[in-house]
């Protein structure tokens, strides 16, 4: 759990004559379940305003919890037997959410009025894990998000701040230069993926002078509020893998280019819904030769990591109940491959139900019977159109396996 602690001087002497320092102590509950927590030594509070925050370690484990919402037995590490190697680190990061130790803060001043028309905002940048202000007396509305680093320091990320400040701020990537495979009713280009993103907001926060909805501590002889702040991940971790079986050396490799359509283009941070414009996102993936898969089967994997900003239209952190939310799109996952007569084809898999069921992140599996693939006699690539009828002139094969959730033959 994290949590903010947040010291506010009066402006005026309170009475008693004994000094009285008020503070407010924000709590990030993040839904993902956290462990590991531990308190760091308490700080020498001083000066206008202290924030602190202690130690948190995010599992997927807990986070991919959808028993509770769907009913169903999920243990996303049964499902995945791609792995995630010191090379996979290296080119695509580490495979769960790192802890984020920077961060954006906008503090919004409403007046007498909770919950009213916002007056001014404050901009602050927090490094680390403590911070120093001051309010007005009043309302506040507080938004947090994290910032942004990356292996090779390059963001794809990009925020768009109203001017105007009772305006959301709305998060999201541009299009790459690669073509849309296939379903992509709007956008000629797939969209880079975003970074990982967390936001949390709280709204009507009174700072008084009565000090009412404080809390003496003797002890530090101070006035303590508690708010209750959620961050959360609004940008969701996918993990696409294709079990080749029965490949002996048919595909050899691949080009390293993959798309997840009808996902969102953007989000807000404010709300934490996603976007209702539906792209496919483009993410990097291996070939592993000869993995162990279930009954001891030996075979060739392709796999990768994928952040996306989740389902159009749907804060995922809100759903409660399997029947809740409507996704209206279809998702198709598409994969360059290359076969051992050096012809290349991009194979498209619907992965509908599995991204409806991992409305939040999870494992997306396919399998693909090799000895059921022609092997296709000139190259493919992307300049033929998003879908070959003829498999054997390269291009596009679309494999539709219908409503098992395994995706298997």
């Amino acid at each position: 759990m994290i949590k903010i602690f947040s010291l506010i001087r009066p402006i005026k002497p309170i009475k008693p004559i004994k000094p009285i320092k008020p503070i407010i102590l924000i709590s990030f509950i993040g839904m993902m379940a956290l462990s590991g927590c531990r308190r760091e030594p308490p700080l020498y509070l001083y000066g206008n305003t202290i924030i602190e925050w202690p130690i948190v370690e995010l599992r997927l484990d807990v986070y991919w919890n959808y028993e509770l919402n769907l009913g169903i037995n999920y243990n996303w590490r049964e499902e995945w037997f791609y792995g995630w190697d010191d090379r996979d680190r290296e080119i695509f990061g580490e495979l769960e959410y790192d802890i984020p130790n920077k961060f954006f803060m906008r503090r919004y001043f409403t007046g007498d009025i909770p919950f009213g028309k916002r007056i001014y905002k404050r901009e602050d940048y927090v490094t680390g894990r403590s911070f120093r202000s001051s309010y007005d007396w009043g309302f506040w509305d507080i938004l947090v998000w994290n910032d942004i680093e990356t292996i090779d320091g390059v963001q794809s990320l990009h925020f768009d701040e109203p001017a105007d400040i009772n305006k959301e701020i709305v998060a999201y990537t541009n299009q790459t230069m690669n073509t849309v495979r296939y379903h992509s009713p709007k956008y000629q280009n797939s969209f880079w993926q975003p970074e990982q993103l967390f936001s949390a907001i709280e709204q009507g926060i009174e700072i008084n002078r009565d000090l009412t909805g404080f809390e003496y501590n003797e002890k530090e002889n101070i006035w303590v509020k508690m708010l209750d702040m959620m961050l959360e991940p609004i940008t969701y971790i996918y993990l696409p893998q294709v079990i080749l079986h029965k490949n002996n050396g048919r595909i050899t490799s691949v080009p390293g280019i993959a798309n997840l359509s009808g996902m969102a283009r953007s989000t807000s941070l404010n709300t934490g819904i996603a976007g209702k414009d539906a792209i496919a996102v483009n993410f990097g993936v291996r070939m592993k030769n000869d993995k162990e898969f279930k009954n001891g089967e030996i075979v060739d994997i392709i796999g990768g990591r994928l952040m996306t900003f989740g389902i159009c239209g749907l804060n995922a952190n809100r759903v409660s109940r399997a029947d809740e939310y409507v996704d209206e799109e279809r998702h198709y996952l598409d994969v360059q491959m290359q076969f051992y007569n050096g012809m290349d084809s991009t194979l498209v898999f619907d992965v509908t139900d599995q991204v409806r069921q991992r409305y939040k992140g999870g494992v997306i599996t396919v399998e693909l019977d090799l000895d059921t693939v022609p092997i296709p006699k000139r190259k493919g690539g992307s300049g033929f159109n998003a879908v070959v009828k003829d498999f054997e002139d390269g291009g596009t094969w679309e494999i539709d396996f219908g409503d098992n959730n395994d995706n298997s033959e």
